[in-house]
């Protein structure tokens, strides 16, 4: 009986880590994506003309 409380956890653990990663790829992509692309897209473009209006680029810091 020691080995099944042995292996529990382990098991326990995988089936946690598969279930996490199946719902990872399942949520890529679908309806929202286009959504969720655009709000990214948004953010970089807000930091790029940050950046811009600082006068700093990427080359400029070291």
């Amino acid at each position: 009986m020691e080995y099944v409380s042995a292996l529990l956890p382990p098991v326990v653990m995988a089936a946690f880590f598969i279930g996490l990663v199946v719902t990872i790829v399942k949520s890529q992509g679908g309806p929202n994506k286009a959504k969720e692309d655009a709000a990214v897209d948004a953010a970089l473009a807000r930091a790029e003309s940050a950046r811009q209006a600082d006068g700093s680029t990427a080359a400029g810091q070291v």
